[in-house]
């Protein structure tokens, strides 16, 4: 897949500064069904659904189009687009650098603390929708008058998303925009990120590429019910066999 401007999918304003693709366009739905989710019993997370890009990483086609689509969008911004890219640990680091790769700017890794060498910075802790964490960035990797596009496989309640633009802003740098391939809007996050710190992001458009619903209840892949979450090596071939894998 390769995209020119004029062939990208429209952008919709679902709301304030949110923009998601035309969920009817058919590279948004073909990338939607390369999105299985799974249920609490085979998920790392308490969730009702927890959405897996294994499908579209495991698909070099697909993948190629997820970020061709990212790509495109920030290329046709000209000089005025993103300086840096920033994933966050640990799917925003799939994305993040093809992205910087082919817009030719520095990938960032923001990270759990514990996790980089040398002088760190930290934007304190923050609540996510599992757990209290707290992520840093390498001292130097961002600096004042920095436009940082910030970046992650999808946004819930907007905890972790906040936590990097509290950071990158905190640093002097600016989010030029926050991106995921999946949102969840009934979790508000997008308006959480909105209404942050009496609307201090309001201006920071949030683009993603593919709504929760556009996925639907088909892709869903619990295994049948008894089959163990994790199973030995020594299984795994006449397993797969049985789930027809």
């Amino acid at each position: 897949f390769f995209f020119g401007e004029s062939d990208m999918p429209n952008a919709v304003q679902l709301g304030p500064n949110h923009f998601c693709l035309d969920q009817a366009d058919e590279n948004v739905k073909l990338v939607a069904k390369n999105i299985p989710w799974y249920g609490p019993k085979y998920s790392p997370h308490d969730v009702p659904s927890f959405y897996d890009i294994s499908g579209v990483v495991e698909n070099p086609a697909v993948f190629k189009l997820v970020i061709d689509l990212f790509v495109e969008r920030y290329k046709a911004a000209g000089d005025a687009g993103p300086t840096h890219v920033a994933g966050y640990e640990a799917r925003g680091f799939i994305f993040g650098p093809p992205i910087a790769l082919a817009l030719g700017i520095p990938f960032i890794m923001i990270r759990k603390a514990g996790k980089l060498p040398g002088v760190l910075v930290t934007g304190g802790s923050y609540i996510t929708e599992y757990s209290k964490d707290e992520i840093v960035l390498r001292l130097g990797a961002v600096k004042k008058g920095d436009r940082v596009l910030l970046i992650d496989d999808l946004i819930a309640t907007g905890g972790t998303a906040l936590a990097g633009f509290d950071l990158v802003d905190a640093l002097g740098a600016t989010v030029y925009e926050f991106a995921a391939m999946v949102a969840l809007p009934f979790l508000n996050g997008v308006e959480k990120i909105h209404a942050h710190r009496e609307g201090r992001f309001k201006d920071v458009p949030v683009f993603t590429m593919v709504d929760d619903s556009s996925i639907g209840k088909d892709m869903c892949r619990d295994p049948p019910e008894g089959t163990p979450r994790v199973i030995p090596a020594a299984e795994a071939e006449k397993t797969a066999q049985s789930l027809g894998l």
